[in-house]
């Protein structure tokens, strides 16, 4: 029995990062290749489970805007259809300290360059900082950005930095994820045949 293929939705966040300031706006949408399927923004924080944008944000169409955003906030997000489909999911940390770590919201793929910034609540923004994974010290950098070359699978892991004198980021979880494969089976087919 041949049946159709599932509609999919891509949450995205803007401005692009897992970590935000509290009293920072901070907008999600669902990028849906079929606006019929209904997609709504869930999400689930330590207070709450499942709960639709109208409970937290400001909802407009397959959009959620949070004006203010708080720890209270931090959670998982991910966009659900009205037939139970999700999207990718989204860790959001939102701290009331004086850093962040800003680093790739969604994986990163294999052989590409990611960089990570530590920013500062107050400017200046570019200062000196010390990046860290899964708790290891990697090294000290002048103007506050790190960059990873040729990603692979052994970076993965939990992400944070320190800026002396100004304090510690929260952690983020970097996914790396391996070269997209697509296979044309119209191509295929018609090759075969001729």
């Amino acid at each position: 029995m041949l049946c159709c293929t599932a509609t999919q939705a891509s949450l995205t966040v803007s401005p692009s990062s897992s970590q935000f300031f509290s009293w920072k706006s901070v907008s999600l949408s669902c990028e849906e290749d079929d606006s019929s399927a209904g997609w709504t923004l869930r999400r689930n924080t330590t207070r709450e489970n499942r709960t639709q944008c109208d409970d937290w944000g400001r909802s407009a169409g397959s959009s959620c805007d949070i004006s203010y955003i708080f720890p209270g906030d931090s959670g998982v997000y991910w966009c659900e259809s009205r037939e139970g489909a999700t999207s990718n999911t989204i860790n959001i940390t939102v701290t009331g300290g004086p850093v962040i770590l800003q680093s790739p919201v969604l994986p990163v793929m294999e052989g590409h360059d990611v960089t990570l910034h530590c920013k500062t609540k107050t400017p200046p923004s570019n200062l000196p900082a010390g990046f860290y994974k899964d708790g290891f010290f990697i090294r000290t950098e002048p103007t506050g950005h790190m960059t990873i070359h040729h990603v692979n699978k052994s970076d993965e892991g939990l992400y944070k930095c320190n800026i002396r004198g100004r304090g510690e980021s929260p952690s983020s979880w970097i996914s790396v994820t391996g070269e997209e494969v697509t296979f044309d089976f119209r191509t295929y087919f018609i090759q075969r045949l001729t």
